[in-house]
């Protein structure tokens, strides 16, 4: 049995991230766990562990007693994805209902809760129709509503990409009618009737293929404790953080962010954070 990671077939190599998961998150993993989430055999199970510390002799022991694999104290990941945002995106995506708990790597849930959100409406068929645009490099005929026009009406857009601002889900597109790149809301696309060979090429969408990097800290009418714990909470170094985002995402970074408002017009506590470099910021986004 090799224990070198490059022979690795991906089903195999997901089988021991999964055990490496367990066995950081929880603190143990044994045969069984690897068979209910995966259906393997008890001999494909027992092959992964084995193989597994063929990897890591030194992440994991047996414990008798216990009759389950413990992780060690000189445990060091094989995989480098024990990060903790892995971890809170399956616990979130579950509480959202996204993922269902039999296929989440998480054991043993702790009690969660999110301040709620709207739902937004996209059409699987819409959302559908938009990602085979890209994928086909297509344009296609939109029955779009705006709000800068009371009644919606009908466009050509050449879609090239999906983007989340945060609360809503956009595509990327270029508008025939306008000539321009904009940002559309997936759930303001009412009809989709269709489609034609497109030209647009997705690589002439500056805004979408160049970045900014704003560097926040924290309000400069804070105490000294307070921009210490502003700063743990961004993961600020020497008072700073970076932030890479998309020009064609820049706007809703700022808004998320609370930025794109006179730092003055809220109270330090509540604004938190300032721009440190207010030039990054601009630049005349475009959106429907």
């Amino acid at each position: 049995m090799s224990n070198d990671r490059s022979e690795l077939r991906w089903g195999v190599e997901q089988r021991l991230e999964f055990i490496e998961f367990r066995l950081f998150w929880e603190g143990h993993v044994n045969r069984s766990d690897v068979m209910e989430q995966f259906g393997l055999s008890v001999n494909q199970a027992s092959s992964d562990l084995s193989r597994y510390i063929g990897l890591a002799p030194d992440n994991m022991d047996y414990d008798r007693s216990l009759r389950t694999y413990v992780r060690q104290p000189s445990f060091k990941p094989v995989f480098d994805k024990l990060d903790a945002g892995r971890y809170l995106a399956q616990l979130r995506s579950v509480a959202d209902g996204i993922l269902d708990q039999d296929d989440c790597w998480i054991a043993g849930l702790p009690a969660y809760d999110s301040a709620p959100t709207p739902a937004r409406g996209v059409d699987p068929a819409t959302l559908r129709s938009v990602v085979d645009a890209i994928r086909r490099s297509e344009a296609i005929e939109v029955q779009y509503q705006s709000l800068s026009n009371p009644e919606p009406r009908w466009r050509w857009i050449a879609p090239h990409a999906i983007a989340f601002d945060g609360f809503r889900w956009h595509t990327r597109a270029f508008c025939f009618g306008d000539e321009v790149f904009k940002d559309f809301l997936l759930s303001r696309i009412l009809d989709i009737r269709g489609s034609r060979a497109s030209h647009v090429v997705a690589q002439d969408d500056q805004d979408w293929h160049t970045f900014a990097t704003l560097e926040i800290g924290p309000h400069p009418a804070l105490s000294e404790t307070q921009a210490k714990v502003i700063s743990l909470d961004y993961g600020m170094i020497g008072g700073k953080a970076e932030i890479r985002v998309r020009r064609a995402l820049l706007y809703y970074a700022l808004r998320r962010l609370g930025l794109d408002t006179d730092p003055d017009a809220r109270h330090p506590q509540e604004q938190q954070i300032v721009l440190l470099n207010p030039d990054a910021a601009l630049g005349d986004h475009k959106r429907e």
